[in-house]
């Protein structure tokens, strides 16, 4: 996996690159412009921050960025040069998909969360739980795969609520940042006619 963000405003001319969902204990070193986060308890290299990243990659957007290979390749470039030995590798699978709820439990430990069997594809069905008040088995949705970086941008990682395992979100319009999402709790629902399970979902 691999998520890369860059906003000038907060952060400088800083990209930052994550790898791995953050533990506790971290070590941080740097070297040139370059710093490698590690998890203390492992040693796997969690993500990095590229200081003056568009002196090499040139001017690029603001929030989520979707590398090129060409850019891949760069910032590979650049940590060798300094010598953190990491291999970069794009994720081009999409994050925000069409899925099916073909299961749906009450969670034993909450009185409005509900788990449910959520197929994302021919052969994936994830645990997703989910507390919105008008989730339902049968309906197609919208799935934040884990990796997916929301428009807010918040990561979606790998959980648990109340102790249930929960591997994704199921989305609502308001969370997506859709034009004219209500301002109400309640899942997207899509239209069967319109979405097939799997696709991925724009959500531009």
């Amino acid at each position: 996996m691999l998520i890369a963000s860059y906003n000038p405003v907060q952060l400088g001319d800083v990209l930052v690159v994550l790898l791995h969902q953050d533990t506790p204990k971290q070590v941080v070193k740097r070297a040139g412009d370059i710093v490698e986060i590690s998890s203390e308890e492992d040693g796997t290299v969690l993500g990095y921050n590229f200081f003056n990243v568009s002196e090499y990659l040139g001017k690029m957007g603001t929030g989520q960025i979707f590398l090129t290979a060409a850019q891949l390749e760069n910032l590979q470039q650049q940590l060798e040069q300094v010598g953190f030995t990491t291999k970069l590798e794009l994720d081009r699978t999409p994050k925000f998909v069409v899925g099916y709820v073909e299961e749906l439990k009450e969670h034993p430990d909450s009185d409005h969360l509900h788990i449910t069997k959520t197929r994302i594809s021919a052969t994936e069905v994830l645990q997703i739980v989910c507390g919105a008040p008008n989730i339902a088995a049968g309906q197609l949705v919208v799935v934040a795969k884990v990796g997916a970086m929301m428009p807010n941008g918040e990561i979606i990682w790998p959980g648990k609520l109340r102790g249930v395992e929960s591997d994704g979100m199921i989305c609502s319009a308001r969370e997506l940042e859709l034009p004219h999402a209500p301002q109400k709790r309640g899942i997207l629902v899509l239209s069967a006619t319109k979405y097939q399970v799997g696709a991925s979902f724009a959500l531009k």
